[in-house]
């Protein structure tokens, strides 16, 4: 699919399969649309429209110097429905910090959002310090730091990774992004708790997130944990479980 024009964005988005629609959307820094093209996106497209998009800044989406607040995100991913005409509510599934996007969606547009997937992700200001961390590693620091598998995983080759390690480069050097996370308000449990969509939330079990696991299921009404092996990058380091959980959830 070509590039879609938004006002001040062209995102990369791809879709796949027939039925009702589900998003699915990455994290910061180091995530692309491929993480689920190759993992969660067939499995669901036997049932559901996949779509996939590249955030801002991210893959082959355009990058922009600023807009990587939640806000921004948001307003991304409403602008990326519209594009693409769908109307009807949707299932939104999120990783890390494309997790907080999808909550905070749900929080802002109700009527948009069927279900929710919240897959590992921080609650702001920053829960897990995983942005501190970036703004005082260099790309390769970054990279060297995350668990071998995670790592042969998002790196897969030598062109592969150089392009990676220069967008992560970029994003920290070129972008408000570090500095958009670090101004984020902290979420209410008021906030949270007026989420009603039915909600599946995984956790790996080593994640610094999890503090944000117990919070999210005291504060949501309608939601269920799942604790699955592994830590924060769980769509690479338990693909297969994640994937059969997820379906469970939305195709059960």
């Amino acid at each position: 699919m070509p590039l879609i024009e938004l006002p001040d964005l062209r995102v990369h988005a791809l879709s796949m399969g027939e039925g009702p629609p589900v998003l699915c959307l990455h994290g910061l820094l180091l995530g692309s649309l491929a993480q689920w093209y190759f993992t969660l996106a067939p499995a669901l497209a036997t049932r559901q429209t996949v779509w996939m998009a590249d955030l801002r800044g991210h893959g082959r989406s355009s990058r922009p110097s600023t807009g990587y607040d939640l806000a921004t995100l948001r307003a991304d991913v409403a602008g990326l429905l519209d594009a693409v005409a769908v109307a009807e509510p949707i299932d939104l599934v999120g990783h890390s910090y494309g997790g907080l996007v999808a909550l905070t969606f749900a929080m802002q547009h109700p009527g948009r959002v069927r279900r929710l997937v919240l897959v590992d992700l921080p609650l702001p200001p920053g829960d897990a310090g995983v942005f501190d961390i970036a703004e005082n590693a260099g790309p390769e620091e970054l990279l060297a730091m995350l668990p071998e598998a995670v790592r042969e995983a998002v790196l897969g080759g030598g062109r592969r990774a150089r392009r990676l390690v220069e967008g992560i480069r970029a994003l920290v050097q070129d972008t408000t992004l570090l500095a958009d996370v670090r101004s984020e308000p902290r979420l209410t449990d008021a906030q949270i708790a007026g989420v009603s969509a039915s909600t599946l939330l995984v956790f790996g079990e080593t994640s610094a997130c999890r503090p944000a696991a117990e919070r999210l299921t005291q504060c949501l009404p309608n939601s269920r944990l799942s604790i699955v092996p592994g830590g924060h990058f769980v769509p690479v380091e338990s693909p297969q479980l994640l994937t059969s959980t997820i379906v469970e959830f939305l195709h059960g």
